[in-house]
């Protein structure tokens, strides 16, 4: 087994914002969707991550959806 790592930086807008649809998903019986067991835990290695690297995570302001929007 290789020992090596993957590194992947997001803004933290994006991590905010995938936190918590990260969040949904867990929360969610998604079955049908994430149908191989070994997809769930890197699923929940990155969700851990974030919510150990996000401070602002449960900031009253979480205007990150919004600038991200309209950023395209």
């Amino acid at each position: 087994m290789s020992d090596s790592q993957v590194t992947i930086k997001l803004t933290s807008d994006e991590a905010l914002v995938l936190s918590h649809w990260l969040e949904k998903l867990q929360m969610t019986n998604l079955s049908y969707v994430v149908d191989d067991p070994a997809v769930w835990a890197p699923i929940h290695r990155i969700a851990g991550t974030l919510d150990k690297a996000l401070p602002e995570l449960f900031a009253p302001d979480y205007a990150a959806r919004e600038r991200l929007r309209s950023d395209d």
